[in-house]
């Protein structure tokens, strides 16, 4: 799922201009381009080569403003994996243009790809990812709070939409459920900040491949966390876990996965997911979708997982 706002012709053109004046890059073409869940983005075509735009007008854009040093933190000690920043005719990793944070990067003529020897690529950049020094970089830091089911008990008790109402009640024993045990494994995980290194939070949905290059994009949420934050996705599957494992050997990483944090995780990201959805939509099938969709594998792991 993807930002798609549609704006005016003027809308564009005041954009295409703030590009020319503050980034000193004359726009041939400005098209939108089908990334990114929070925010619009943009592939921008100058005479030279393409960049990619993206602005977030939300009240994620905080944490988007934040994710910039984060980058060039990554950038700084050898991470070419990632997505490189333009910085501005001020030397700024971002602007502020009208209400929104906007980011330029350089574009990755790339394609998601998700498959087995996407993952272990993918785990491999991860690896490299979790050895960069963590010291002098602005982020936010894990807190084992839990506070996504929280978020979402909010939200479900503020909707109005009948038929979003009605379907939370149809699936109400699974949601409470998943809360409880979010709250358990908060109360275990909580207090222990032990090899807390710079994760992603959703790198499979952002891993590109550009014929043998192999990038992870859109740090928007990056958070200093244990690899468990990055690797519960495929907590069902043994063969990639044993592929995270050997990734964090091969790099020299000396952790050993929890089960108590992918339960954690598994559950958080769920609630994570959920109240993102119904921040951007009112679409039934897109929200049941979800609920009963991709995220039930990582279950089969995390519910047997003793809290």
């Amino acid at each position: 799922m993807y930002s798609n706002v549609r704006r005016s012709g003027k809308y564009i053109g005041r954009l295409a201009e703030f590009v020319r004046r503050e980034y000193q890059i004359v726009p041939v073409a400005l098209t939108p381009a089908e990334r990114g869940f929070y925010g619009e983005t943009w592939r921008l075509e100058t005479a030279e080569k393409p960049y990619f735009i993206k602005l977030d007008y939300s009240p994620h854009k905080e944490i988007y403003k934040r994710s910039f040093s984060v980058i060039d933190h990554l950038c700084r000690h050898g991470i070419n994996s990632v997505s490189k920043i333009v910085s501005n005719a001020n030397g700024e990793l971002f602007s502020d243009f009208e209400s929104a944070i906007l980011g330029v990067f350089d574009w990755i003529d790339g394609e998601n790809v998700q498959n087995e020897q996407a993952k272990i690529e993918e785990y491999d950049i991860l690896g490299k990812v979790y050895t960069v020094p963590t010291g002098g970089v602005p982020i936010m830091r894990e807190d084992f709070s839990g506070k996504n089911a929280d978020k979402f008990t909010g939200q479900r008790d503020a909707l109005k939409n009948k038929l979003l109402i009605s379907l939370l009640e149809k699936h109400r024993g699974k949601l409470e459920s998943r809360a409880v045990r979010l709250k358990k494994f908060a109360e275990l995980c909580r207090g222990d900040t032990t090899g807390f290194v710079i994760t992603h939070g959703d790198a499979g949905g952002n891993f590109m491949v550009s014929g043998d290059t192999y990038y992870i994009v859109d740090w928007d949420n990056p958070v200093l966390a244990p690899p468990e934050r990055d690797a519960w996705v495929m907590c069902g599957q043994n063969w990639a876990m044993d592929a995270f494992r050997d990734s964090l050997c091969r790099n020299g990483v000396a952790y050993t996965l929890r089960p108590e944090r992918l339960a954690y995780y598994c559950y958080d990201f769920f609630f994570f997911y959920l109240t993102s959805y119904l921040d951007t939509t009112t679409h039934t099938d897109v929200v049941e979708e979800y609920i009963d969709g991709w995220i039930n594998e990582s279950f089969e792991y995390a519910d047997k997982i003793e809290g």
